[in-house]
């Protein structure tokens, strides 16, 4: 499996990702600069964490128009793989490539902490062989990422098992305490209709290693090599 992680000026989860796909995982990574054209054969694209263009204007706003996005969106609209974490999600929301948008926390703070999540479906690439009553602990690290979408939008996503995870507590329970920053029905991910594309806010490259005493991020990598190998 070959990984490409696209670099915008201000990615600073990166290195983070590639080092996870790279040295835990055992997987080819690329590193692409946003302003190539070119995905050099990748068949996984992943949109790092950070702040692309110092996060002027909405997040992820910019970058969504930097020259390498022509490619990326090519490449999913042809079913290629596609997944944004954290910034990441904002770019692809901007991109139009998964419903919905990441509006400010509703507290107007920053929040840098461990959450909880939970898989809502297996059906995905990013969830497949995640326990659904298992609650993750993930890093957050976003002033933007109350997740938002109209009621249409709502009902769509949940008709159509695109809802990835939702925020819970410790013991997996989806509760308004439990929700970080605001976002309706406590959405922490999703993926398009075609499947092949996934934001989501938390940060699982920073819960992969025993260094940090936290792999729980590394049921999500496992999910997606035991797909694609399958």
């Amino acid at each position: 499996m070959k990984f490409g992680v696209v670099i915008f000026p201000g990615s600073n989860c990166d290195e983070d990702i590639i080092y996870v796909l790279e040295k835990i995982m055992g997987q080819q990574v690329v590193r692409l600069w946003h302003k190539e054209h070119d995905l050099r054969g990748c068949d996984f694209i992943v949109l790092p964490g950070g702040f692309s263009f110092g996060d002027y204007l909405r997040s992820g706003a910019i970058a969504r128009f930097s020259p390498i996005m022509q490619e990326v969106i090519q490449f999913a609209a042809k079913g290629g793989y596609v997944w944004g974490v954290c910034n990441g999600f904002q770019i692809v929301a901007e991109a139009g490539l998964v419903p919905g948008a990441l509006l400010h926390n509703t507290n107007r703070k920053f929040n840098c902490s461990n959450i909880y999540l939970r898989a809502q479906t297996n059906d995905s690439l990013l969830t497949s062989q995640i326990d659904l009553q298992r609650a993750l602990k993930i890093p957050i690290a976003h002033g933007e990422g109350n997740y938002f979408a109209d009621a249409d939008t709502l009902k769509m996503l949940n008709d159509n098992d695109q809802v990835l995870f939702r925020y819970c507590d410790e013991y997996g329970n989806i509760t308004d305490e439990a929700n970080p920053n605001g976002s309706l029905q406590n959405i922490a991910g999703v993926c398009n209709k075609g499947r092949n594309v996934f934001g989501m806010m938390p940060h699982p490259e920073r819960a992969a290693d025993p260094i940090l005493a936290n792999q729980d991020g590394l049921a999500i990598f496992e999910s997606i090599l035991a797909m694609v190998r399958a």
